[in-house]
């Protein structure tokens, strides 16, 4: 395969879309974790809605 500026171009792309995603995913993480520790100590508001 002729390694073309468009090759390298569609190649960083991708690396750019997977780290991307890697990055979202991380933070569902440690937002998940944020919010069961929350929800265990129970301090923050409640589920219900009310205040």
């Amino acid at each position: 395969m002729f390694m073309d500026v468009v090759v390298f171009a569609g190649i960083a792309t991708v690396l750019l879309m997977i780290s991307f995603f890697v990055g979202v995913a991380v933070f569902i993480v440690k937002d998940q974790e944020r919010h069961d520790k929350k929800a265990k100590s129970g301090r923050g508001r409640s589920q219900m809605g009310l205040s």
